[in-house]
């Protein structure tokens, strides 16, 4: 698939108090591609989603969506074609799966038939459909985590050919087995077209999944490339502080870090 910039930053700088999140950053993120952002902890990964949502502000630094600054997008065009899956996400109401799944269809223009058909659609596709009639509070970490995407993606089902998907640590509450399950349907999304940014703290999971690794340090990106090009040991080593192999996996093409 033809890729093309779905979202463009410029000179995006963040201070907060007297520390430097993310210092003069410029990069895109094309349509039809899987980037996983990596690095330690308080180095502007999450940060950089928040700026790229446009919940944080950068004074001098520009957003652009598909060619068009994130000041033409009304939010409620946007909340259309751009779905975010934070780190948490709280709610308190005592609602049925299905309920928050639903929350999803607020942006769309869909009668009550269709999006229940929808959400049944990504509960099905998360792993939560014998979860529907399970209320929320009551549901484990991981549990939670798979409504909430299910959620997202249900709030994406009409961005046709403009589809931005962002997934904050996806996969910190997921067993194995679903953690797979969940970044293969990132990747499937990213296949038909849509531009996925996903924040990753596992340097395998990102290897395998990701077509794009951009290496965050300390506010800058120090890397960008494919998972054969940023996770070599010196690297690792460099910005983890760790001494890590990396050696080919056995029958796939992606390396694998070994520490």
């Amino acid at each position: 698939m033809t890729c093309h910039p779905a979202i463009t930053l410029e000179n995006i700088s963040l201070t907060l108090g007297d520390k430097t999140i993310l210092n003069n950053v410029s990069t895109h993120f094309n349509s039809g591609q899987l980037t996983a952002l990596l690095g330690p902890n308080g180095t502007g990964k999450s940060s950089l989603l928040k700026i790229i949502t446009q919940e944080w502000k950068s004074p001098q630094g520009k957003v652009f969506y598909y060619q068009r600054p994130a000041s033409e997008w009304a939010p409620e065009v946007l909340a259309r074609h751009l779905g975010v899956l934070p780190q948490s996400s709280s709610l308190s109401f005592n609602f049925k799966v299905r309920e928050v799944v639903e929350l999803g269809g607020i942006p769309l223009s869909i009668n009550k038939a269709n999006l229940e058909e929808v959400a049944r659609e990504n509960m099905a596709l998360t792993d939560v459909s014998h979860l529907t009639l399970r209320r929320y509070p009551s549901l484990s970490g991981g549990e939670k985590q798979r409504v909430h995407l299910a959620r997202v993606m249900t709030q994406l089902a009409q961005c046709g050919q403009q589809c931005i998907l962002l997934l904050d640590e996806p996969t910190s509450a997921l067993d194995l087995s679903h953690q797979h399950k969940t970044l293969a349907l990132a990747k499937k999304r990213a296949e038909e077209g849509a531009s996925v940014i996903i924040v990753l703290h596992d340097l395998n999971l990102a290897a395998q999944y990701a077509d794009r690794l951009v290496m965050l340090n300390q506010g800058n990106i120090i890397a960008d490339g494919t998972p054969w090009e940023v996770l070599t040991p010196e690297l690792i080593s460099s910005v983890y502080d760790w001494q890590a192999q990396v050696i080919p996996h056995p029958s796939k093409d992606f390396p694998m870090v070994v520490s």
